[in-house]
């Protein structure tokens, strides 16, 4: 009796929600314009919205291989007082990420609109070719601004 319970209570719902989701996840899987995604680390040009909000400062075309890439932010938007900038730089040619910054919390200080506060994104490049640096800031209420600019290292 205790047996046909246990069975009941506790191993059947297990095996219907596995064939329940299987079913559910095979179904979605079979169109044609749907791809399981969970977790994108990609660089995709459809993703990045562009917008005149934000400004690099301090890029220049072309760095040596021994020259930081030393940047920071200005952003123009006034629903923007604090959030997190995430900085990541892709190889053109692949698109892989050869490196990323992260500076979270960052509150304007009265007046200046450039991030990081109190810091700079700097980082040594050491193999020739060209790059896109992508720079996004995500607001505490999760809207999202970024820009992108490219460069060379010779």
């Amino acid at each position: 009796m205790v047996s046909k319970r246990v069975s009941v209570v506790f191993v059947l719902p297990v095996i219907f929600s596995i064939v329940f989701g299987s079913v559910v996840l095979s179904d979605v899987l079979q169109k044609p314009d749907r791809e399981l995604n969970m977790w994108p680390m990609s660089y995709s040009e459809g993703g990045i919205v562009h917008d005149a909000s934000i400004e690099i400062i301090g890029l220049s075309e072309q760095y040596s291989t021994s020259e930081p890439v030393q940047i920071q932010a200005k952003i123009d938007d006034s629903s923007f007082s604090c959030g997190d900038l995430y900085i990541t730089i892709y190889s053109s040619e692949k698109s892989d990420v050869i490196t990323q910054g992260g500076f979270f919390e960052q509150c304007f200080e009265s007046g200046s609109k450039i991030v990081p506060v109190g810091d700079t994104f700097s980082e040594v490049i050491t193999t020739p070719g060209s790059y896109e640096i992508v720079i996004e800031m995500v607001s505490k209420q999760l809207k999202n601004i970024s820009t992108k600019g490219t460069f060379t290292v010779k």
